[in-house]
């Protein structure tokens, strides 16, 4: 069986910290949502057993916070994304005047 060698991974420093500082962002507004969500429970648990149809907004909330990591992770994969191709595009565009310099 014949196939091409391996792809070199390597890990860029500006995508890399770009990457992180979106993560941390995100995981911060992610735990202010969870922390209201605890709040709400430990300091008036009553608040959960609100009918919102025919549930209540605990089950609402839960499942809410559920769909929002869905979401967020989602959101969290397009933007690394985008930032790998900018910065794959970026590459070659300095590739490219470093060639025509020589």
């Amino acid at each position: 069986m014949d196939h091409i060698p391996a792809k070199e991974w390597k890990e860029d420093a500006a995508t890399s910290k770009l990457k992180s500082k979106i993560g941390i962002w995100m995981f911060l507004v992610y735990l202010v949502v969870y922390a209201v969500f605890i709040i709400i429970n430990v300091v008036n648990p009553e608040i959960m057993g609100i009918d919102i149809g025919k549930l209540n907004l605990a089950i609402v909330f839960g499942f809410g916070l559920i769909l929002l990591a869905l979401i967020m992770a989602l959101i969290y994969n397009a933007l690394c994304g985008w930032v790998e191709e900018k910065a794959l595009k970026l590459e070659k565009i300095q590739k490219k005047i470093h060639e025509e310099v020589k």
